[in-house]
């Protein structure tokens, strides 16, 4: 099988030559020591890569630099997001802040019309913000790759959003203005993607940790039905939406995953409880899951025996009927020792007889 039909018979629900393997966000450090150079798909290596080569080569280097880390692990999807557009093209958005309004103060309502005002104001982004896409192609059709690309376009989470929680609470009404604001921004990038023929869109946003920040109410009334029109305006131009959050979601599952109307499933949490099997258990005839390596413990903490153990365990929970995408739970970052990361690697690559990486 090629990549692309790897991934597209986990999304149809049929079993695979092998499990679909890529990596949502794997930064520097390890991204650096893996290519042997400074990773520039990391944005904190931007604003100096930018200084560098210039626009459109920093746009160019990043693409180049994903596509080398795909190849070198044996990636069978891509994840990408927007690059900064060009300074001084007027579609930057103003920097903001609710708490520095003259009228905001500490009322989280008035905060939360203030930052809804400063979006009204907030222009679309250039099309220059989507120039990643277009290179990531035309490298791919250089290289005679061709990886589905996954991109994002969560707009609904709630992390650290304290006025946003409150105002749930105080002002339904503002809230939920807030977050149909949300759905249009997301529907907007949605059509961007589809224009560019990306292949999947992650939705969604994070509003769990050890437990979910808002109620199972709050969800269903706030957050669901604007992410289901997300996933069908995904649906309509025939892409794939991948609803994404960290944490605990076991109290809104039913709504996080069918009443999104979603395909798929990202940042699945472990150690927050979100148990593999379990979900494949009561929702793989449907859902796609995307995940679940422990990134912030097993592979930060474990030893390499460890790690391999945890691999084929969530190999073995995702088997049967495709469904399953094997990644980590979330990025890779310097917390990640690189000895660590490559006994992942090799685990996967072991249990399916592939041959290992070369040094």
């Amino acid at each position: 099988m090629t990549s692309r039909e790897r991934v597209q018979a986990a999304l149809r629900h049929e079993s695979p030559d092998r499990t679909p393997y890529f990596e949502y966000l794997l930064l520097s450090p390890v991204a650096d020591k893996l290519l042997g150079r400074r990773y520039a798909g990391d944005p904190v290596h931007w604003d100096g890569l930018l200084a560098d080569v210039g626009w459109e080569n920093a746009v160019r280097r990043s693409a180049a630099d994903r596509l080398d880390l795909a190849a070198v692990l044996g990636h069978d999807l891509i994840f990408a997001f927007p690059t900064p557009p060009p300074e001084g093209d007027g579609t930057r958005p103003p920097v903001f802040s609710a708490r520095a309004d003259a009228d905001a103060g500490d009322d989280p309502v008035r905060n939360v019309e203030a930052r809804l005002r400063a979006l009204a104001a907030e222009p679309a982004p250039s099309d220059e913000t989507f120039r990643i896409y277009e290179i990531l192609k035309e490298e791919m059709r250089q290289r005679d790759m061709d990886l589905p690309i996954l991109a994002p376009a969560y707009r609904h989470g709630v992390w650290t959003n304290v006025d946003l929680m409150q105002t749930m609470v105080l002002a339904p009404e503002v809230a939920h203005r807030h977050f149909g604001v949300m759905t249009e921004k997301a529907v907007a990038a949605v059509e961007k993607y589809a224009a560019l023929g990306i292949d999947q869109v992650a939705v969604g946003g994070d509003f769990s940790g050890s437990r979910p920040l808002i109620s199972p109410e709050a969800y269903r009334t706030f957050i669901m039905p604007e992410v289901a029109r997300v996933s069908r305006s995904a649906h309509a131009h025939g892409m794939v939406a991948v609803n994404a959050s960290d944490g605990d979601l076991w109290p809104v599952i039913d709504e996080f995953l069918i009443g999104c109307e979603v395909d798929g499933y990202l940042e699945i949490d472990q150690f927050a409880g979100m148990d593999l099997r379990r979900l494949k258990q009561q929702y793989g005839a449907q859902t796609t899951f995307y995940g679940n390596l422990d990134c912030g413990n097993m592979l930060t903490f474990g030893s390499p025996d460890e790690i391999k153990r945890h691999v084929v365990e969530c190999l073995e929970a995702g088997m049967g009927n495709g469904g399953h995408i094997l990644c980590a739970s979330n990025a890779i970052t310097a917390s990640v020792p690189l000895e660590n990361y490559l006994a992942s690697v090799h685990a996967y690559r072991d249990f399916f007889s592939l041959p290992r990486l070369r040094s």
